[in-house]
């Protein structure tokens, strides 16, 4: 029954900024690290955040400084804030619960056209 719910994504112009969120349920959200992982046409799917159960952050080098991860476990959420969009950011875009992605939501898709 678990389960992680995006929402968030859709069309923006290179510049503009996007939220994205992911609701979590079934699991003690608290005690699990949390990612974004990216899949942009004709790309294997790749990490582009992650935040640890204890807030520490890290993100890929193209995503640095633009995008920022956070999570409120009040609210069992994970957001991926991202400014300054870019054509190459454009994909499919899913969070991930646990060290080792054990669970995936959906995908939400993020389109930035130049």
């Amino acid at each position: 029954q678990v389960q992680l719910v995006e929402s968030g994504g859709g069309l923006v112009q290179a510049g503009g900024s996007l939220r994205l969120s992911c609701v979590a349920s079934g699991i003690r959200f608290s005690s699990y690290d949390l990612g974004w992982f990216r899949q942009a046409p004709g790309k294997q799917r790749d990490v582009v955040a992650g935040i640890t159960r204890g807030g520490v952050t890290s993100y890929a080098d193209s995503v640095k400084v633009r995008f920022t991860i956070s999570r409120d476990n009040a609210k069992a959420t994970v957001y991926l804030q991202m400014n300054n969009l870019k054509p190459e950011d454009t994909g499919v875009y899913y969070c991930v619960a646990g060290s080792t992605s054990r669970y995936w939501g959906q995908g939400t898709q993020v389109t930035v056209s130049s």
